[in-house]
């Protein structure tokens, strides 16, 4: 919120003293029930009653027929025609019975009316099966001519089903304006009682967690639950306490046994989750078993959250954990426990559902002697035969020559030029896939170094489709990728990749595996060394400076010239113009801290899952774009620009069941509706659109359709929607761990697309990566690059349990992709705790608080900020370099006179000039 001048002369409220009367105090401010108490989120969480609303922001200015003295931020609410007519919000979750709550709002009035009219607070209240009642709170008289207070307050002796506060009054064709609203508990103790004082970390928030008490608190959902001692003649007995219970007659992988947490269950706080759980019967040893919860918002909008998830045996109990979190605040709230195939019973011994205890970050991993560049494998240019390495399994080992005596490309950007031996091992007599020439590289390994792999590859004749080959490490019982290539010839195929180990393992094996039994392979100039990041860094912050900085002259003019020597200037880059960006769901935007943090440092966004066609259209026929619609209107509020995520998705997994039962006349018009319905009606709001996501790792539409169906889909969503550029996306596109998406797969599914007459604008990278090497990304960044078409990353996010390595990578994805000339954007895969799709990714823990890797994001967005400070010149000119974006300069006079202009850098090779008339 913009600071405000708060001279209060005379005693007399003026507009700008209102931030100070009702907001200034940290402590009143959190006691407010309102949301977007002062619409500086737009619309958000209102809603204009039979009339119509908008928001005047400081910087647009009053509307015709406003006053200027009524000046800032504040709600129009026209088009009134009855005098009960106005603006409310929804405050059923945040009240509850017996508390008394206070109410401020500052109200003014606009329009054909002559003197004063009254302005009203009204409480609608909704009961099922009786009528709706209204509950007066106060009244003011407005005038046109200044801001006016209405306050009241009010209590609820019962609790209604719905409770929406609303402001009301002024007759017919006369606006209301409306400036704050504040809605407060009387006792801020009692608020702080009710709110995050109630919690206690050790509190178990579930009712009767033992069965001490029968089956009381509990409940079959779908099903019947039964209460035991002991089953199965006494083989199976309660781990702890006395009993257990399980369900009975599932019929459905949803049935399991509950229990409402409603009122127990607070918003923005996160809670751990452990159960002692087990399965039994119908011949089932094994099962997927989930912790859920159910919450219903006052709008009726319901929601399921994934708590935990395990393989449950009929074995033992083992322990079910997990953690969640509310952004809103709910008006009912179910946990349960489902997943089991039908007939095969829950069995649940405890469970714990407590406010989660917060983790103390672990300290930046030591590593001594880290010997970057240093290549870890023994005799790997063979000079002492193959000894160092042994066959896994029977094949045979020897040294051929004849292989390249260059590094490959991506190991040459970091280790330079150093020659290769030009020797290679032979594999013979290979029976399996899995044989290969190995070595043992358990003590050579440090825990949290990145490790960069390459090699050369070929494979000898024989093969009668392409071959994938791949350098594996088996960490003790764990397959770790090191790379992989596909190969269809008999050339030489660099292979590349990288990893990291973070537990100590037992033992580390590396092999390269992967033809065909009875295909010979050939591996020459294996290295596998630790890369030095910093380096690197270095090395991208001058190609940045290169590509995403500009010479920039600014030419002072004044009425008299000669006092411009020598004043002092003051540059202020107030955002670059590069978009990063952040996915975002619709209950995200119901925790306003997560609101903050996301509007203050993203200014791109795309919408995790509401835009896919199984969240708009799950069944066939009941269409849901209420949840897109409600988040493209929070970014229009926050001026944040939408990526449209996805018209259309390849993977079969990810299509609907009534989709996939559809026969071919019926499918294909089904997607022909999917296009229409989608494109008219979002035209112009999305600026990009991945319109059939992972086209390398799915065929679903094409398998159905025919081969035309995916040019086609890009053809008709063009024609719906010119404005938007239509992108293609996919992942490990970056990482060299995935033959089936490499650059050179990516390179050659596009020029298809082109031939086949599809506008391809745009090339998406998804951008999930484990241990990301800058020289490996930036080649394939190189690669896709003479498409000539813009980049974007897409989806990023890297995963690691201690969060400096974590920051790490993030900051090697982020410098690559900022440094690189053919990437014009990044958006991250999301960035808040319990809200992203992999662990150890986030930046911002549950609870709202920024960790080292969303420090670290933070950092870098202020290097690539420009500062600049000096004097004006004899030519009446100041120079500096700076990063694209908007700037502010501040000059001061020699009479310190301080005057502020505003100016863009664009993107540009050439130095541009300012004028600035002062």
């Amino acid at each position: 919120m913009e600071n405000q001048s708060t001279s209060n002369a005379n005693n007399v409220f003026h507009p700008q003293n209102l931030n100070e009367e009702v907001n200034d105090s940290s402590s009143r401010a959190s006691t407010n029930i309102i949301l977007n108490d002062d619409f500086s989120g737009g619309l958000h969480l209102w809603h204009p009653n039979c009339c119509d609303a908008f928001v005047i922001s400081e910087e647009s200015g009053n509307s015709e027929g406003i006053p200027a003295k009524l000046s800032g931020r504040y709600a129009v609410v026209n088009n009134r025609s009855e005098c009960w007519q106005g603006l409310e919000q929804d405050i059923t979750t945040r009240v509850s019975m017996g508390s008394t709550y206070t109410v401020c709002a500052w109200v003014a009035v606009s329009g054909a009316h002559d003197g004063v009219s009254d302005v009203l607070a009204t409480l609608k209240l909704e009961y099922r099966d009786s009528a709706v009642t209204y509950l007066f709170i106060g009244r003011i008289s407005a005038s046109r001519e200044r801001w006016e207070k209405v306050e009241g307050t009010f209590s609820l002796s019962t609790m209604p089903d719905r409770v929406v506060f609303y402001l009301e009054g002024p007759s017919p064709g006369v606006d209301l304006l409306i400036r704050s609203v504040m809605v407060s508990c009387s006792s801020l103790a009692e608020y702080d009682s009710r709110s995050k004082g109630s919690i206690c970390d050790d509190e178990n928030i579930i009712l009767n967690p033992k069965f001490d008490d029968g089956l009381q608190n509990w409940s079959g959902r779908g099903c019947k639950i039964v209460l035991h001692d002991s089953m199965a003649d006494g083989k199976i007995l309660p781990m702890s306490g006395k009993f257990f219970a399980s369900t009975a007659d599932r019929t459905q992988n949803w049935n399991g046994m509950q229990q409402e947490i409603t009122g127990r269950v607070q918003r923005k706080i996160a809670y751990e989750v452990v159960a002692v759980v087990r399965i039994y019967g119908n011949n089932v040893t094994s099962s997927d078993l989930r912790a859920t919860l159910w919450v219903q918002a006052a709008d009726l909008r319901e929601q399921y959250i994934g708590i935990a998830s395990l393989q449950a045996t009929d074995k033992d109990w083992v322990q079910l954990k997990g953690k969640f979190l509310l952004n809103g605040s709910p008006s009912r709230a179910v946990i349960f426990l489902e997943g089991p195939p039908p007939g095969t019973d829950i069995l649940l011994n405890n469970i714990v559902v407590k406010h989660a205890a917060k983790v103390p970050p672990p300290s930046p991993p030591v590593i001594k002697d880290a010997a970057f560049g240093v290549n870890i494998i023994a005799n790997s240019n063979l000079s002492d035969g193959t000894n160092g390495w042994f066959p896994l399994g029977n094949c045979t080992l020897s040294v051929g020559n004849g292989s390249p005596h260059i590094l490959p490309p991506m190991a040459r950007e970091s280790l330079g030029h150093a020659p290769l031996s030009g020797r290679y091992i032979l594999v013979t007599k290979r029976t399996q896939t899995w044989m290969a020439p190995a070595q043992i590289i358990t003590d050579k390994l440090k825990l949290y170094l990145t490790y960069q792999v390459s090699a050369w590859v070929r494979i000898g004749t024989g093969a009668t489709r392409p071959q994938n080959i791949n350098v594996a490490l088996g960490v003790d019982s764990q397959w770790v990728n090191g790379g992989q290539v596909e190969i269809n010839d008999d050339r030489w195929h660099e292979i590349g990749g990288s990893f990291r180990i973070e537990k100590q393992p037992a033992k580390v094996m590396v092999y390269v595996q992967g033809p065909d039994a009875g295909v010979d392979l050939m591996v020459a100039g294996l290295q596998i060394f630790p890369v030095d990041r910093e380096a690197r860094f270095k090395h991208l912050q001058s190609e940045t400076d290169k590509i995403r900085k500009r010479n920039v002259i600014l030419k002072f003019s004044a009425s008299d010239s000669t006092t411009l020597l020598g004043t002092y200037v003051k540059i202020r880059q107030m955002q670059n113009s590069f978009p990063f960006g952040s996915c975002l769901s619709r209950s995200n935007i119901d925790n306003e801290d997560f609101v903050d943090f996301f509007s203050k440092n993203f200014n791109w966004a795309v919408f995790g899952n509401e835009l896919k066609w199984y969240w708009t259209e799950a069944q066939q026929g009941n269409f849901n774009y209420k949840d897109a619609d409600e988040l493209l209107n929070f970014c229009e509020c926050h001026n944040i620009q939408v990526r449209g995520h996805c018209i259309f998705w390849e993977v079969e997994s990810a299509v609907q069941t009534w989709i996939r039962t559809l026969n071919k006349n019926d499918l294909m018009s089904a997607v022909q509706n999917r296009l229409l319905g989608l494109l008219t009606r979002y035209k112009g709001k999305f600026k990009h659109y991945d319109v059939n996501n992972e086209m390398l790792h799915g065929s679903f539409y094409q398998d159905h359709l025919g081969k035309d169906i995916r040019a086609n889909m890009f053809k008709i969503a063009n024609q719906l929607d010119p404005s938007a550029i239509l992108f293609v996306n996919d992942y490990h596109i970056e990482d060299g761990c995935d033959s089936r998406s490499s650059p050179e797969k990516y390179i050659e599914h596009i020029l298809d697309l082109q031939e086949q007459g599809a506008p391809v604008g745009g090339i998406g990278i998804q951008g999930h990566i484990d241990s990301p090497v800058g020289p490996i990304v930036c080649s394939a960044l190189d690669k896709l690059g003479i498409l000539g078409l813009p980049i974007w990353f897409t989806e990023v996010d890297v995963s690691s349990n201690n969060e400096y390595v974590r920051a790490d990578d993030l900051e090697v994805m982020l410098r690559e992709a900022f440094a690189h000339p053919a990437v014009d954007g990044v958006m991250l895969w999301g960035f808040w705790e319990l809200f992203m799709s992999r662990d150890n990714a986030h930046l911002v823990n549950a609870e709202g608080d920024i960790n080292v890797a969303g420090k670290r994001y933070l950092d870098l967005k202020k290097e690539w900020l420009t500062l600049a400070q000096g004097h004006i010149d004899k030519q009446s000119q100041f120079e500096f370099r700076g990063f694209h974006g908007s700037y502010e300069v501040e000059v001061v006079t020699r009479s310190k006179k301080v005057t502020k202009k505003t100016f863009i850098v664009d993107p540009g090779l050439e130095p541009v000039t300012v004028s600035i008339n002062l």
